[in-house]
């Protein structure tokens, strides 16, 4: 019996890069409840490969494939300080552990991002996993 070819255009692509995965994020923001999208502000998002040495440092990772994604900067319950010299909040998307648990799991690569992006900026406001889960499951 003859096979043919069930890869599709599989066979050509590459990893998504940083680019691209920078695009869900951007896209999986854009579908955030408005009021959540909101009360964000100003949030700069990138995406990295891996974090730095001082993070892994600081975490206390094992493997920088532990995590996927950071929160940096003042949550809300912090924003009112006299403090100086603060720069915007910043959520960092890490590709490769991103990809990594993409392979591992039966989920969209969008839905993974989309899940970090929210599990982050959940950080971001201090919201219980519950929260965040409510959050996610209305996402469109």
């Amino acid at each position: 019996m003859a096979r043919s070819n069930q890869t599709a255009d599989w066979a050509n692509r590459f990893s998504p890069s940083l680019a691209e995965i920078e695009s869900l994020a951007i896209e999986a923001y854009a579908h955030l409840p408005e009021s959540f999208r909101e009360l964000c502000g100003d949030i700069t998002m990138q995406i990295s490969e891996f974090p730095d040495d001082q993070v892994v440092e600081d975490m206390g990772l094992e493997s920088p494939f532990e995590l996927l994604g950071l929160f940096e900067g003042t949550g809300i319950g912090e924003r009112f300080s006299l403090q100086t010299g603060q720069q915007n909040n910043r959520i960092t998307l890490y590709r490769r552990a991103i990809l990594d648990y993409w392979a591992e799991y039966e989920e969209t690569l969008g839905d993974v991002v989309t899940h970090v992006l929210i599990h982050e900026i959940g950080h971001h406001f201090g919201l219980s996993d519950d929260e965040m889960e409510r959050i996610e499951a209305s996402v469109d």
